[in-house]
């Protein structure tokens, strides 16, 4: 589904992004690690083409995604969450999550502002479908809460939600489960997993919560200083004597 090969991004003199290389296979949960200031989010930027890569490419599903806008990204198939929450406060769950569906609408300005019959029915649509991701992660008796005020947790998932809505096949996770309890990492854990399986999507996961990389991902990557040092399965990849020294930490 994806390969990414020689992906270089410079900010002036610093290096984010140094040739990094790795494939995809369509359906499988990847997990990319490393210590801050690796080039994570700064790959996540490039893929939803927030950044402009200096060098290299990125192949998705035989499309050149180097070359699409930004505002494509969406329409692609790709969806992705932030480390920073990005909901609108005042609006309802069910209406935060409807937001990631924008680009499955038709209505243009003229015929919304007049709430013409087919807008209407397009809006009805829209908001099945968002009921639909609410009731798929247990959200659907806040759907008419606003976002402000809920816990943490329930935001994360709310924004999953909204990311859902798109109906991506590759979906993207910015530090998912930064924040959250035990209980609300296994809880995210299952659900990631259903969603996996039963809409056939393809993640990759940027997270430093070790046991919840190790523990869903089919395949780890490492990066450090904008380069990859280790890729494999978690067991061998958590082994690294690479990784341990820059991510995990070495015995004192």
């Amino acid at each position: 589904m994806l390969e990414v090969h020689d992906l270089t991004v410079r900010f002036g003199g610093i290096t984010a992004l140094d040739g990094v290389g790795f494939t995809v296979e369509r359906g499988e949960m990847v997990g990319l690690i490393g210590p801050n200031g690796a080039g994570k989010t700064t790959l996540f930027n490039c893929l939803t083409r927030r950044y402009q890569a200096n060098a290299g490419r990125v192949g998705y599903e035989g499309r050149d995604l180097l070359a699409e806008p930004p505002h494509a990204i969406a329409a692609l198939g790709i969806a992705r969450t932030f480390q920073n929450l990005g909901l609108f406060p005042r609006m309802s769950v069910r209406e935060n999550t409807m937001v990631g569906a924008h680009h499955h609408g038709r209505a243009g300005f003229l015929t919304a502002s007049l709430r013409l019959p087919g807008v209407r029915r397009e809006e009805a649509r829209l908001r099945a479908e968002a009921d639909e991701v609410l009731e798929r992660l247990n959200l659907t008796a806040l759907a008419d809460h606003p976002a402000a005020g809920l816990p943490f947790g329930t935001l994360k998932r709310v924004e999953l939600a909204r990311a859902l809505a798109a109906r991506p096949k590759l979906l993207l996770l910015d530090e998912p489960v930064n924040g959250l309890s035990h209980a609300e990492v296994d809880e995210f854990s299952g659900a990631l997993r259903a969603i996996r399986d039963d809409l056939d999507v393809t993640v990759i996961v940027v997270e430093h919560h070790m046991g919840f990389v190790m523990g869903i991902c089919d395949r780890v990557i490492c990066l450090d200083f904008g380069r990859k040092i280790a890729e494999g399965p978690p067991e061998q990849v958590q082994r690294d004597p690479a990784v341990i020294e820059a991510y995990l930490g070495t015995a004192a």
